[in-house]
């Protein structure tokens, strides 16, 4: 599929004789036409869209500013160097039966700008007759492409929600899906990314699986997960008569929901152990215009909202990705998706631990996770206070430190004085005695928890 895309963006590079790429509509890149010579300078948006394989939420607010998510013909984009567009730009919108599906860019560096694009009762140069034609045949890929997309994302939506019972049955409907259509071999190792947050206002909101090992997503809403609807606490009750101790029995077991919307990505591994290509999906997705704090989420952390598209909720950062351990049976993958969505959760509370993490690297938080979503730990109120925020970060440094003051003071970069003074303080405040073991574990669980 990847190779008819390529074929087609030569075909329209051949035609109007400029470097041409393709992005979906989220600006991710699909395919490009090579460069000819050393004497082409790409601009920095350009660059950025080979290299990275997708563009900046900035860039793609400023070129849908010239309503190319509403053309249905070529339209011209002027050089802008203070937006890092040095260089002019055709843009072919990629429809299919009215819905723009991508968009093709040709580079114009002057040999272009004579060329009649159509509109207004003026006809289209042959050349972009011909390109706009090949344009449609990409749109009607994309669609076709979108569909499967769609229909496996549902599947495997399907499966995660899906009560115990359920699974097997489940589990075959997306067994028989990847089979037919992405030549699956039942038994290959197979792991979930989870993304959070992810932005859910567009219909259309699971990326197309055409990343490398990237077999199938779906968008699943706040406390979407296994035994589907969460219980008022945040937890989602367990049928009855499961448990046990098991990864199958883990997914059974009342867990905590998640807050905010997030995606689930279903990727192909080498094998059981090897997650680089988990990584790499989970890498790419998160530079996705829809990973990242909504709007709403943002306002309610306090931080501001970022422009976009006229129309759009431009998602906001940070956003994390998790990944699970790796299985070769599709009926584990619901315990898998737990293990995705905590490591998920523990990035986002955790930034040490990066914006991708392994389920099996996140320590304590493995724990942590699976606690019911309740309020903070009475103890802790009083550091919890945007007044006291500095002493709850000085207690938690000084606990991930072993209670170690000199090492403590060094990672915060202040006096071993003024170290003691705050720890003091914080005994004051939440009447605990951290020189009691149990007082400092409760005390450190109570403040990781809180950020969960």
């Amino acid at each position: 599929m990847r190779g008819d895309y390529q074929q087609l963006v030569d075909e329209i590079s051949a035609a109007l004789g400029a470097p041409a790429t393709l992005e979906d509509r989220d600006f991710g890149l699909i395919a490009f036409g090579a460069h000819e010579s050393d004497d082409e300078v790409m601009d920095p948006v350009r660059t950025r869209s080979i290299l990275q394989r997708r563009s900046s939420a900035a860039v793609r607010a400023w070129f849908e500013a010239f309503g190319i998510a509403r053309a249905k013909t070529a339209l011209r984009i002027p050089p802008d160097p203070a937006a890092g567009v040095f260089k002019g730009r055709i843009c072919l919108p990629v429809r299919h039966r009215g819905i723009v599906h991508g968009y093709v860019w040709l580079l114009d560096d002057g040999h272009l700008t004579d060329l009649e694009l159509g509109g207004r009762g003026a006809p289209p140069d042959p050349r972009i007759a011909q390109a706009m034609e090949t344009a449609s045949r990409i749109g009607a890929l994309l669609a076709d492409e979108a569909r499967a997309g769609s229909e496996l994302g549902d599947l495997l939506r399907e499966l995660l929600d899906a009560p115990a019972a359920g699974r097997p049955a489940a589990a075959d409907a997306l067994r028989d899906a990847l089979r037919d259509s992405l030549r699956f071999t039942p038994g290959i190792p197979l792991t979930l990314v989870a993304v959070l947050p992810w932005d859910t206002s567009d219909t259309d909101t699971a990326p197309l699986p055409g990343l490398p090992g990237l077999l199938a997503a779906c968008a699943l809403p706040a406390g979407g997960g296994p035994e589907g609807v969460p219980a008022a606490d945040g937890t989602q009750a367990a049928p009855p008569g499961t448990g046990g101790g098991d990864r199958a029995g883990a997914a059974d077991r009342p867990r905590p929901a998640a807050a905010v919307p997030s995606l689930a990505a279903l990727v192909r591994l080498r094998s059981p152990g090897a997650l680089a290509p988990a990584r790499a999906v989970a890498e790419h997705l998160l530079r996705s215009p829809r990973a990242g704090a909504s709007p709403t989420e943002a306002s309610a952390r306090g931080g501001p909202a970022a422009g976009g598209g006229a129309g759009q909720s431009a998602p906001l950062g940070p956003g994390a990705a998790g990944i699970g351990a790796g299985t070769s049976e599709l009926t584990a993958l619901p315990a898998t998706w737990r293990e995705a969505l905590d490591a998920a959760r523990a990035a986002r509370a955790e930034p040490r631990l990066g914006p991708v993490t392994q389920w099996d690297a996140i320590g304590a938080y493995r724990m942590l996770t699976t606690l019911p979503k309740t309020a903070p730990d009475p103890v802790i109120g009083p550091l919890l206070t945007p007044a006291h925020a500095e002493l709850a970060r000085t207690a938690e440094v000084f606990l991930d430190c072993a209670g170690q003051a000199s090492r403590t003071a060094q990672v915060l970069g202040i006096h071993r004085q003024t170290l003691y003074y705050r720890l003091g303080r914080v005994e004051k405040l939440t009447g605990l005695d951290l020189g009691d073991g149990e007082h400092r574990l409760l005390l450190h669980m109570a403040l990781k928890a809180a950020r969960l």
